[in-house]
């Protein structure tokens, strides 16, 4: 088959200019159908068996999985197809439209993370009827900026089995072997409200939410004490009070509080173990203000994650990029392809400030080298 692919300028901009925003927003939330059926033409166009998956009860949305060669081991090139919502009066150029200036890509996704796409299929030009030991499996999915629905769908299915993930989010090239997870949880107070001249006649809901930050605050502390990772610039895990809403009237006791805070566990530290003890703290709060208090979670949550030190992928990109491998703060859809069995970095070009900012770019001296990084890789763990 000629390679007809289109030039990796060409690529980005189409990628730009085809909006898939995700959001927890419904107003603001769209599919990824059209981005996802682009890519699977350009890497037909290579010679890759692609699957389309659409997400559970979303056919709007979908997975991609594109495979060139065969075998039990292989590498994955991933990333997400969705972006964040934008406020457009706040950009100076067009968010949908590629812009090549300064020796710059700006474009909404440019950096994170539709710009690794064309940076992958660039690497792949040329593979097709080679001898490829491994596979090369190009990854793309849904909904990464709103729920990681798309990788939690791929981690369900057991799908794809590979040996070796390379997830091509900002980095600035650098590998990245370890993040924090995220939690996003919600306290739920119900009291009984009743005239404010009057305490007797209620029972507040907005009292007794103070008691249940204070038990919070008692909590985050002990936890910093109790668990430290030297490889974090912020070395214990955070547990940050974000919003809090209750009560309707100055002179009425409040009858409903709602506090939401977001926990980041280090590496070691179960999700579902630190929710047992955030009831556990809570609980006495309840019983000793005879009201009630609900747990509840607002998303999913997403794991720690840390590769091995020693594995043969960071050892590769470490060597690759001359970069010792690092740890990051942002959460990423590593803990999912690595509970499919494969080993696991993160590693792309751009930067983390750039992403979810007006006037995103990709810098035009990050292209090149990241073909060249993944070109090696193919050349490693493929070829």
């Amino acid at each position: 088959m000629p390679d007809t692919l289109p030039s990796l300028k060409a690529m980005l901009a189409e990628l730009i200019a085809t909006p898939s925003v995700s959001s927890t927003l419904p107003s603001c939330d769209m599919g990824n159908r059209a981005v996802i059926d682009k890519l699977a033409g350009w890497l037909e166009t290579l010679g890759f068996a692609v699957q389309i998956l659409a997400l559970p009860g979303k056919p709007h949305k979908a997975n991609l999985v594109a495979t060139l060669g065969s075998g039990p081991g292989g590498l994955v090139l991933a990333g997400h197809t969705d972006t964040v919502p934008f406020n457009e009066e706040r950009w100076q150029l067009n968010p949908l439209a590629l812009t090549e200036r300064d020796n710059r890509f700006y474009g909404l996704g440019s950096t994170d993370m539709k710009g690794f796409f064309p940076i992958a299929l660039e690497a792949a030009r040329g593979l097709a009827g080679q001898p490829l030991r491994q596979p090369l499996i190009v990854l793309a999915t849904a909904d990464e900026e709103s729920s990681m629905d798309g990788a939690r769908a791929l981690a369900a299915q057991g799908f794809p089995e590979a040996r070796y993930a390379v997830i091509g989010e900002p980095t600035g090239l650098r590998p990245v072997r370890m993040h924090k997870g995220m939690m996003m949880e919600s306290v739920v107070i119900s009291g009984r409200a009743g005239h404010s001249s009057n305490p007797l006649l209620g029972n507040s809901a907005l009292e007794a939410m103070q008691e249940v930050m204070t038990e919070l605050l008692a909590l985050r502390g002990e936890l910093q004490q109790r668990y430290r990772h030297p490889g974090f610039d912020i070395p214990q895990p955070t547990l940050n009070l974000g919003c809090i809403h209750g009560g309707d009237n100055p002179n009425r006791i409040c009858g409903q509080c709602e506090l939401q805070f977001d926990l980041r566990p280090l590496p070691g530290m179960e999700p579902e173990a630190l929710r047992a003890e955030l009831r556990s703290r809570l609980l006495p709060v309840a019983e000793r203000r005879a009201i009630a208090i609900a747990l509840h979670t607002l998303m999913p949550g997403i794991l720690p994650f840390e590769e091995s030190a020693q594995s043969e992928l960071v050892q590769a990109v470490e060597q690759l990029s001359g970069h010792a491998a690092e740890s990051v703060a942002f959460a990423t859809e590593a803990p999912f392809l690595q509970a499919l069995g494969m080993q696991t970095v993160v590693m792309g070009p751009g930067s983390i400030d750039q992403a979810h900012q007006p006037d995103e770019y990709l810098a035009l001296e990050q292209v090149q080298p990241a073909i060249n990084l993944l070109k090696g890789l193919i050349r490693r763990f493929c070829l």
